[in-house]
């Protein structure tokens, strides 16, 4: 059952309302995060989950962790060994890449001291992985993302089970996205689809502030399917998640070949197919395609652009923001609310410890309406987005309510963007009783048109006159980069 609010407690949680930003002093960088947007950017190739088996050989040199040991200045992708040789020795040639290999054999872990944990790193690449992650290593992967780091997943056609140990890339990512111990409720908004699609050539979106779409490394327009996959997208899961390459005849949330979403304070990359990122050399004995040189595709341009953004090196995230440099950093102040009524502008009683309503870290929440009467509560924090930098705002969200309404909004909780003068810019969401639903769920927005100004992230929550709905926040972050 359902409980009421007393003297300012209220008893279910809220659905995501947009989230607050700091007083524009504190800017605090985030404890674990991996330093992106550092230079050289620090990617790790995964080779230890078969990548290499049967006609696969999805690694940049044989050297292994270091592709230096082959050649330390490569010029040519024949100077490395693999069918991803061209894409680690286009990153080398730049200047700005420190690139190391997962040895086979290895474990994927983070926080822990050994050179290739993922703590040294800005960017995970998993190039079509062939054997389930365990369940240490997802945590692993999904605390690395929340922490800052980029992940790029790349899949292949379902039924692509290279070494027949009756798992393919399909359902590896899929299990790492849903059977993970920090959060499996559809993290990065999308699934990857059980298809084979045999051929096609995937087209861009328009959207020229993309940063992976036109990037450093050139302008994309077109990919490529060779017997690949595609994602349906679910926004209403993660809001970030967007679709940039569509299979001929989707667009929306179906049929998306590339599409990005960040999870916490990291940036999350997927890729359908592992043909384009094959050049068509490798280890003797595979049979290999050269799809990162298709002259009807421009797959290269797609696979460096999207490393660049997935490292921080870019200044647009998700499609937005500003050029320049930016220093990464976390600008919420008592961005879990542990501090109490501290840095934040809220209704009495909104940032609480009460026990009829549990944090999801921690022990305080803001926690938003839930009386089951008129009222309105407020909770807001004024932010300076610093300019060059791409912004951001990520909140756990959890609503409870009474109604036993399925098409009404009796109760509202707006999330908004605010001037200086109070006027508002935007109105980021609007959460009702009907998004109700168990646990916190996270919840992305890009403020990065917002750079260079100092705006207010304000949440607005109005209940009516009877049967309470409570809208709880909690672990909020603004991430810049």
């Amino acid at each position: 059952m359902l409980g009421f609010r007393k003297s300012r407690h209220r008893l279910t949680t809220a659905t995501a309302v947009f989230g607050l930003l700091v007083a524009g002093a504190a800017v605090q960088a985030s404890a674990a995060a991996p330093a992106a947007a550092a230079t050289p950017h620090r990617v790790l190739f995964d080779n230890a989950h078969a990548e290499t088996a049967g006609n696969a050989d999805w690694i940049i040199s044989t050297s292994q962790p270091d592709p230096l040991g082959q050649d330390s200045s490569p010029s040519s992708e024949t100077d490395w060994t693999g069918a991803l040789s061209s894409w680690g020795v286009a990153l080398q040639k730049t200047g700005d890449y420190s690139l190391k290999t997962l040895p086979s054999g290895s474990s994927l872990a983070y926080g822990g001291s050994t050179a290739t944990d993922l703590s040294n790193f800005d960017t995970l690449v998993l190039p079509e992985p062939n054997t389930l992650f365990t369940t240490a290593e997802k945590t692993a992967i999904m605390t690395f993302v929340k922490n800052g780091g980029g992940l790029f997943m790349i899949s292949d056609h379902t039924g692509a089970d290279r070494n027949n140990d009756g798992y393919d890339a399909v359902e590896i990512l899929n299990d790492l996205m849903t059977n993970n111990s920090v959060d499996s409720t559809d993290p990065f908004g999308f699934s990857i689809d059980t298809l084979s699609i045999s051929s096609d050539y995937p087209s861009a979106i328009s959207d020229s502030s993309n940063a992976v779409l036109h990037g450093s490394f050139g302008t994309v327009t077109k990919s490529l399917i060779a017997s690949g996959t595609t994602a349906t997208l679910k926004p209403a899961d993660n809001s970030a998640v967007k679709g940039l390459l569509y299979r001929t005849g989707y667009s929306g949330n179906t049929g998306a070949f590339f599409a990005t979403s960040t999870f916490g304070s990291g940036r999350v990359a997927f890729w359908g197919d592992s043909s384009p990122i094959d050049d068509g050399t490798g280890q003797s004995g595979n049979t290999l395609y050269d799809g990162w040189n298709d002259t009807g595709a421009t797959n290269a341009a797609l696979a460096l652009n999207a490393t660049e953004w997935l490292a921080g090196g870019s200044s647009s995230g998700g499609g937005g923001g500003g050029g320049g440099t930016c220093t990464a950093a976390q600008l919420l102040a008592n961005p879990g609310f542990e501090s109490g009524n501290t840095s934040w502008t809220a209704t009495s009683g909104v940032i609480t410890n009460s026990s009829s309503e549990a944090a999801r870290t921690g022990s305080y929440k803001a926690w938003l309406n839930g009386y089951g009467s008129a009222n309105t509560d407020t909770l807001s924090q004024s932010v300076t987005i610093p300019s060059g930098c791409a912004a951001t705002l990520n909140f756990y969200l959890h609503v409870d309510t009474a109604e036993t309404t399925t098409s009404t909004a009796y109760d509202t909780l707006k999330a908004q963007v605010l001037n200086s003068s109070g006027t508002v810019l935007s109105t980021l969401a609007t959460y009702s009783n009907l998004n109700a639903a168990s646990g916190y769920t996270l919840r992305s927005f890009d403020l990065s048109g917002y750079a260079g100004q100092t705006v207010t992230v304000k949440f607005t929550g109005t209940e009516g006159s009877t049967l309470q709905t409570s809208f709880v926040l909690d672990d909020t972050a603004l991430n810049v980069s």
